[in-house]
């Protein structure tokens, strides 16, 4: 990784930076203070005017996915960007102005839909409350005449004619009163009083004592008016919101251009929030940033092209720098996993293509079938065909197609394809009782029987793995010039756990063979004691120190167990699909029975590639995460950001952020 330093004339700033987004080349530097001579360039309110229009053209979009959604197939996801001229943009920039007033045409008319939508709720609720007065035939907000009161409202209980007059006498033996009941249930009671105007306080008090309240519908009309009126107007709303939703639909082959024009509008944020960061003067201006170094002459043949300007090259304070992953086609795929965990710090080695390697592997050993892998191949290699996907969804994918690869190799080692759909089949219509092992022309391992062997093969490829990891931690420190560390506290570790395992091959063939592998693990001991507590003061407390040390032989140890993942899961594999087989061919090979087992087969199977694949996907990264990565990788490193064309739907033909 370099510097890089860019210093223009203030008029080729717009082609400039145009161009530097486009070819994603710079990560440009922000610095909070400027040089000395220059300033920077408040362009909040610009950047602000962009992001209400990115957040609008959004809005509009949300709108028209409710009311007139895109027809996508299931695997429209996967594509990439469309791919357009760079002159486009400016037809895009032409357009933007009036697609901004359609969407807050859009908007409004939602806006409209919406507040009908909340109208609508209060008249079917202001109904409901008229509903019990539907026989009253006078305004519900009378109060009276010149020589009566009158009380119009509810009673938080039932109430008889009979039981109501009790109750009122109750309260008042001394007031005159007649009343009609409207309406009576369990828990409410619709009622209109009559009294005298002198006893109208009388009157209210005796209602206030049995929890009399006025209707939540106030109205000048009598309720069945109202009811007609507010019914008339909840018409009229539905007319309104279905006349806004057709206008609305009507923008729904703006849809593209909507898209492209909030594109626009998030480029053009990116770029004034650049402009915000840069030191400039009246004339010039100047672009700090970093750049991978195989990239400095296409910078400086880009600037040369499109202005005038100084470019410098510096090297860079490799703790400050950020990182940028590079490797073959073959790795590729997996930088994502390893970005995940966390980019490599500049005291860290790539371990991209060591993951790689045993990633595929790892996971074609748990997926183990061939029928499964095969799947994986030919469906990712149609969809990259036909999809063409943006480069972080095409990596994906072909980490998945070489895991694919890897299942199709350990599958046809374990003797298994689609399970033994192929015998499985072949036994339902001819009768015979035919076994994997028998028909495939090459030795295969049955992780059901030979499971003790594959315990064996895993652990053994544990052993290398972490030994792998440990061998990348003796680099770095060698590199580092801290021997004491590459040969005390990891050369040895490694030498005892070979010495383990050629002790375990010695227990299998010859004692001479075990006598070897004890040897190096007893010397290697002996070497730790002496050597893990040189950091400890006093003879004691080295001493103690070594022997203490020889407590991590657990640790080890239980990374090596966490290995037999590989025949569980592989196991797992085999057995499911095993079992969804003989379910398929449960009915015979009669009509029904044949219908049956294409059934069970396609859904029992996809079941399988479900849940064993995650599952194989979520092993494998454990242990590349906690088995080899605890053993010599920190992260922590910053990646590269660089300034590009952050589009979520268009990208340009020239384009080098993909």
């Amino acid at each position: 990784m370099k510097s890089v330093r860019i210093i223009a004339l203030r008029q080729d700033r717009k082609r400039l930076l145009e161009h530097l987004q486009n070819s994603a080349l710079v990560q440009i530097k922000k610095n909070e203070n400027s040089e000395k001579g220059f300033s920077k360039i408040d362009m909040n309110s610009q950047m602000q005017v962009f992001e209400r229009n990115v957040t609008l053209t959004q809005q509009a979009l949300n709108v028209l996915d409710e009311l007139a959604p895109q027809k996508k197939g299931m695997l429209s996801s996967l594509a990439g960007r469309k791919i357009i001229d760079p002159d486009e943009i400016g037809v895009i920039a032409a357009d933007a102005g009036k697609i901004i007033d359609e969407c807050n045409r859009i908007t409004e008319l939602n806006k409209i839909r919406a507040d009908n939508a909340a109208e609508q709720i209060r008249i079917r609720t202001a109904l409901a409350q008229l509903e019990p007065w539907q026989n009253l035939d006078i305004p519900l907000n009378t109060e009276g005449t010149k020589t009566t009161a009158v009380f119009i409202g509810t009673l938080p209980k039932g109430y008889t004619d009979v039981t109501l007059s009790e109750e009122l006498a109750k309260q008042n033996t001394e007031l005159i009163f007649n009343f009609e009941i409207q309406f009576s249930s369990k828990d409410m009671t619709c009622v209109v009083l009559f009294a005298p105007l002198a006893q109208k306080q009388q009157a209210e008090e005796a209602l206030r004592n049995i929890g009399f309240a006025k209707p939540m519908t106030q109205t000048s009309h009598t309720p069945k008016v109202k009811a007609e009126r507010l019914r008339e107007k909840s018409v009229l709303l539905t007319k309104q919101s279905k006349a806004a939703e057709d206008e609305i639909i009507s923008y729904a082959d703006m849809r593209e251009k909507i898209c492209n024009t909030q594109d626009y509008f998030r480029i053009r944020a990116d770029k004034y929030n650049v402009i915000s960061e840069l030191d400039q003067t009246k004339h010039v201006f100047v672009i700090n940033g970093y750049i991978p170094e195989e990239d400095c002459d296409k910078l400086t043949q880009m600037c040369d092209r499109i202005a005038s300007c100084y470019i410098e090259f510096g090297d860079v304070n490799e703790e400050e720098a950020p990182v940028k992953l590079k490797n073959n086609k073959f790795a590729e795929p997996a930088q994502s996993i390893v970005n995940m965990y966390s980019p490599p710090s500049h005291a860290d080695i790539d371990p991209t293509p060591i993951l790689a390697f045993f990633f595929y592997f790892f996971f074609g050993m748990m997926f183990s079938d061939a029928g499964y892998g095969l799947l994986m191949v030919v469906v990712i290699g149609i969809v990259l065909k036909i999809f063409k996907p943006d480069k972080n969804m095409r990596n994906n994918l072909k980490l998945f197609q070489y895991c694919g690869v890897s299942t199709i190799i350990w599958g046809l080692i374990f003797g298994s394809i689609f399970g033994d759909a192929p015998v499985s089949i072949y036994n339902a219509f001819t009768g015979a009782s035919l076994t994997m092992k028998e028909i495939l022309p090459w030795p295969t391992l049955d992780p059901q029987k030979d499971a003790l062997m594959l315990m064996v093969i895993s652990i053994a490829f544990g052993l290398v793995h972490i030994l792998i990891g440990m061998g990348c931690k003796f680099y770095i420190c060698w590199k580092q010039k801290d021997y004491a560390a590459a040969l005390f506290d990891t050369g040895l570790w490694m030498l005892m756990l070979i010495g383990f395992a050629v002790l375990a091959v010695g227990m299998i063939t010859a004692p001479i063979v075990m006598y070897i592998g004890a040897g190096i693990a007893v010397a290697c001991a002996i070497g730790l004691i002496l050597t893990q507590g040189r950091g400890k003061k006093g003879i004691v407390g080295k001493a103690i120190g070594g022997v203490a040390s020889l407590y991590d032989i657990t640790s080890y140890i239980s990374d090596l167990l966490s290995y037999s993942r590989l025949l569980a899961l592989g196991l797992t594999t085999g057995v499911m699909a095993q079992v969804f087989n003989m379910l398929a061919t449960m009915l015979g090979t009669n009509i029904i029975g044949i219908i049956f087992m294409i059934v069970i087969f396609v859904v029992g199977h996809a079941v399988t590639i479900g849940l064993n694949a995650l599952g194989s996907y979520v092993h494998t990264m454990r242990l590349q995460y906690v088995e080899m990565f605890s053993k010599f990788y920190d992260g922590g490193g910053q990646p590269f950001e660089p300034f590009t064309l952050n589009s979520k739907y268009f990208k340009t033909k020239n384009s080098n952020d993909d």
